[in-house]
């Protein structure tokens, strides 16, 4: 058996508890962009970490530094004496450096762009350090590769993390896909515009054994990559993604009590994910879907982590946050009870998170509360 000893995050909002208790009172982050122009990039607001702030020289690695020493800590590791390989995911990695280094802004130290920098500066003693870069669902793929790790036998530990700040390159292509600039991200809502990127950072600790009180088994995590369009998402990709983790975990979809799904406000998106979520749950009684990018932005390689510190708490707390901007749902998620209005008590003993990126790169996890799934 392998569970998630710790999880940390860092949105917009502030840390995971802040997160989670804005997400329940249904606030957004959502603000103006700080740092860059947003007549170049036809994008005027975005989900910011410390907007009024200088521009630090290496946002993800300083918002990865404080996520994986949070959970360490958590976990009661020591990070300077304890032996833990840590997986990260991005999307960006530090793009934002590079491009202030060709604006002519400040030098850059090539060794900073790899986070293994970020790492040693939480402890000498972690690391291997791997990263993937995996579009938006890269964080997903860095829990299942510590998943694997852990159930391999490789460490005893492993921290699987995940790290993006705003880009101009990210940014101007949002913007140039738009027709008008996004005021909000409003997932499954059939007035919705597009998606904003949401500056954030997340990391779990995996480790081997039964969950014990406050922590989560990981049951498995579903891969796939359909590569059918650089960017328009494959249904039946999605669809494979449940499935494989399904499988692998030894659940049926009936089982699961909760959906965060990726959710990202999209004219192609929601409908595909919502069309992929029909298909696999059949049976009456659907869960209950929730999504987080209304409040919190598009968080790019963190966005899966992000998700899985949300589902924990929910887990924990036994209430779902609604979704932050929907107003009036697509007719695509009529079947679903979508989380809304004042959170009331909704038991979650198995949580599904989704996470789809670019070019069909797709990881779906399975959690489930101690015990619950055996």
């Amino acid at each position: 058996m392998v569970r998630i000893r710790a999880s940390a995050a860092l949105t917009c909002l502030g840390d995971g508890a802040a997160t989670f208790a804005a997400l329940l009172d249904g606030r957004s982050g959502v603000g103006s962009l700080p740092h860059i122009d947003a007549g170049s990039v036809n994008v005027t607001c975005g989900y910011s970490i410390d907007g009024d702030a200088p521009e630090p020289g290496y946002g993800a690695g300083g918002l990865l530094s404080v996520v994986v020493a949070s959970a360490l800590a958590d976990a009661g590791l020591d990070p300077d004496t304890d032996r833990v390989p840590v997986v990260v995911g991005t999307g960006l990695r530090e793009s934002r450096a590079i491009e202030r280094w060709a604006a002519g802004e400040r030098p850059v130290e090539l060794e900073r762009l790899h986070f293994g920098a970020a790492v040693a500066g939480v402890g000498g003693a972690l690391g291997p350090v791997v990263t993937l870069s995996n579009a938006c669902s890269a964080s997903g793929h860095a829990l299942a590769l510590a998943h694997d790790m852990v159930e391999l036998g490789f460490a005893n530990h492993v921290v699987a993390a995940g790290a993006d700040v705003m880009a101009v390159s990210m940014l101007a292509m949002i913007g140039r896909v738009a027709p008008e600039p996004t005021r909000q991200v409003r997932p499954f809502d059939t007035r919705r515009t597009g998606v904003l990127l949401g500056e954030g950072a997340a990391a779990v600790v995996v480790a081997a054994g039964p969950a014990g009180d406050g922590e989560a088994e990981l049951l498995a995590t579903g891969l796939s990559c359909d590569a059918s369009h650089e960017t328009i998402p494959d249904e039946a990709g999605m669809v494979r993604a449940m499935e494989d983790a399904y499988a692998r975990a030894g659940v049926r979809s009936a089982d699961v009590d909760l959906v965060v799904a990726h959710g990202t406000g999209t004219e192609q998106n929601d409908p595909a994910e919502a069309r992929a979520l029909r298909r696999v749950f059949t049976a009456p009684g659907r869960p209950v879907l929730t999504a987080v990018k209304g409040a919190v932005g598009h968080t790019s390689g963190a966005a899966a982590l992000v998700n899985v510190d949300v589902a924990l708490r929910a887990m924990r707390e036994g209430r779902v946050p609604p979704v932050v901007g929907l107003r009036t749902p697509i007719p695509e998620t009529a079947e679903f009870r979508l989380a809304g209005g004042e959170p009331g008590h909704t038991p979650v003993r198995l949580a599904q998170v989704n996470a789809f990126g670019f070019g069909g790169l797709n990881a779906v996890t399975l959690m489930a509360a101690p015990g619950a799934a055996r």
